[in-house]
């Protein structure tokens, strides 16, 4: 077992970005990912419960009420783990968020449909196999699709493919790449870098340090790392017999277009014989089976 816990599993993600004591972190992170946009003063941890009790944990990890230094509020949803049509899901777990603020009830009032803008913010872990993003960072936002200009600061989706994330702990120049290394290497290090040069750093090292869990927190966070095993084993399993399938597949079409070729070649060869025999087009085409334009590119 590593030094430091595994950041995405369900339990791991949860201690350190969804707990009231682990708090600072969070602020911390958002501010980095958030820099020059908005500066997160205070949070507020939404109702847990509405978690669904499933296996592989498809909800939403960490849901919170954001306060920034100017007043302004949003919500801050954040998704750890990748599970097929995640964009889609993101979307819709969203538009779940928002619909929880609108007064049905007084459809009638200006203020029926006003709603703090809500941010989405997804961990993927390992990468699908589709074309949903194609850079480490995939930042989504309501905009004109002519001029490019935002329309509306209501839905923010911001996707962080960790795969793709290649820099070494000497190229991280700013804090957010700083921790994006930490969070991705975690569990492999022997020591958590960037304490000297961030405060926060510390106290994440503290939080992670799996020899500092109780025997309760050991076993949560050992049961998390179960679920984590079963579902990366079923996609292994699933991604392996997607690439067998592929292979049979294209074995099958590559001998299909071979014959086709063969053939075309064979009824080529026929109508040569035939117009060295003096027939015409007409009667060549008929009897190899070849067009008129193909037997007069013959001649």
């Amino acid at each position: 077992m590593g030094k430091y816990i595994n950041p995405f599993t369900d339990w791991g993600f949860k201690r350190l970005f969804g707990q009231e004591f682990s708090k600072p972190l969070l602020i911390s992170f958002l501010n980095d990912l958030l820099v020059d946009e908005l500066h997160v003063k205070d949070l507020t941890f939404r109702d847990k419960e509405l978690l669904p009790p499933t296996k592989d944990q498809r909800g939403i990890i960490c849901d919170v009420y954001c306060e920034t230094d100017t007043g302004d509020r949003f919500i801050v949803e954040m998704q750890n783990r990748w599970q097929p049509n995640f964009l889609d899901r993101s979307i819709c777990y969203a538009c779940r968020s928002i619909l929880d603020q609108v007064d049905k009830g007084r459809a009638e009032r200006e203020d029926a449909y006003k709603f703090l803008p809500v941010y989405t913010i997804c961990f993927m872990n390992y990468m699908p196999h589709t074309d949903e993003v194609s850079k480490f960072r995939t930042d989504i936002v309501l905009a004109d699709k002519d001029t490019k200009a935002q329309v509306s600061n209501k839905l923010r989706f911001i996707y962080l493919a960790l795969p793709l994330f290649e820099k070494k702990a000497e190229e991280c120049v700013t804090d957010f790449e700083k921790w994006i290394y930490v969070l991705k290497h975690m569990e492999a290090l022997s020591r958590m870098p960037f304490t000297a040069q961030k405060e926060i750093f510390k106290q994440l090292e503290d939080y992670a340090d799996s020899h500092r869990l109780t025997k309760k927190e050991w076993e949560a966070y050992e049961n998390s790392l179960w679920v984590v095993r079963d579902n990366m084993a079923c996609m292994a399993a699933a991604e392996r017999e997607a690439r067998e399938k592929g292979h049979a597949e294209g074995r099958a079409e590559g001998m299909k277009q071979g014959r086709a070729e063969g053939r075309a070649e064979e009824k080529k060869a026929i109508a040569k014989q035939f117009l060295a025999m003096g027939l015409t087009v007409e009667q060549v085409a008929q009897g190899s089976g070849l067009s008129i334009e193909d037997v007069k590119g013959l001649q």
